[in-house]
């Protein structure tokens, strides 16, 4: 009886995945979610990971929709992950392997480099979510002051949107059909309505 439970006890611990705080693990890219979440293949399953101690601007959220510099930080990351040779997840004996929603809560490394670090100094992230002393956290701070006084990304101006022309075009035509057949009073109206549609338009990308 003692020899099966000794057995039992073996088999258990050889099937618990090889995942140590503070030590590179070699994963696959599965698929790129965004500035500071990506999916990677380890030990045969597919894992959410998120970023430790960054936030990336949003650019799919329920409530928030997509905020400035979203699609650059995303594209960032996603560029970084896909050219990357080798890309490694690290734990953090300081932190929680998961979050609520079952993410593993990671430091990743591409070609040797940390990303984390390298979104920051582009400034297309803050260093957040510190619920306690982090290994690279340090670095992070040292550079997000950087490119803070460097303006740069999240730090600087908002990227401005291009004008849809098309949109203004089509906008005018549509009421310059309801000028050409309608009263006097209704041609003034629009009229009016033209010349504001033209101003904000402009003048909010400007």
């Amino acid at each position: 009886m003692k020899k099966i439970k000794l057995l039992f006890l073996l088999s258990f611990f050889l099937f618990i995945p090889n995942v140590t705080a503070n030590e590179k693990i070699p994963v696959t890219l599965s698929k790129c979610v965004d500035g500071d979440t990506a999916k990677f293949e380890l030990n045969g399953e597919t894992i959410t990971a998120r970023f430790l101690a960054i936030d990336t601007p949003e650019t799919k959220h329920p409530t928030k929709g997509e905020e400035p510099w979203g699609k650059e930080a995303s594209n960032f990351t996603c560029d970084s992950l896909q050219k990357a040779k080798k890309i490694e997840l690290e734990y953090d004996s300081n932190s929680d392997k998961t979050d609520k929603y079952n993410r593993h809560l990671v430091w990743i490394f591409i070609d040797d480099e940390l990303l984390q670090d390298n979104i920051i100094k582009k400034g297309y992230a803050e260093v957040a979510y510190l619920y306690g002393d982090y290994k690279y956290t340090p670095l992070l701070q040292d550079h997000e002051t950087i490119a803070k006084k460097e303006k740069l990304g999240i730090w600087g101006e908002q990227p401005k949107e291009k004008i849809n022309y098309w949109y203004i075009i089509l906008g005018i035509i549509g009421l310059l059909v309801i000028y050409f057949v309608g009263s006097k009073k209704t041609k003034k109206k629009i009229k009016n309505k033209i010349k504001k549609i033209l101003k904000k338009e402009i003048q909010s990308r400007l």
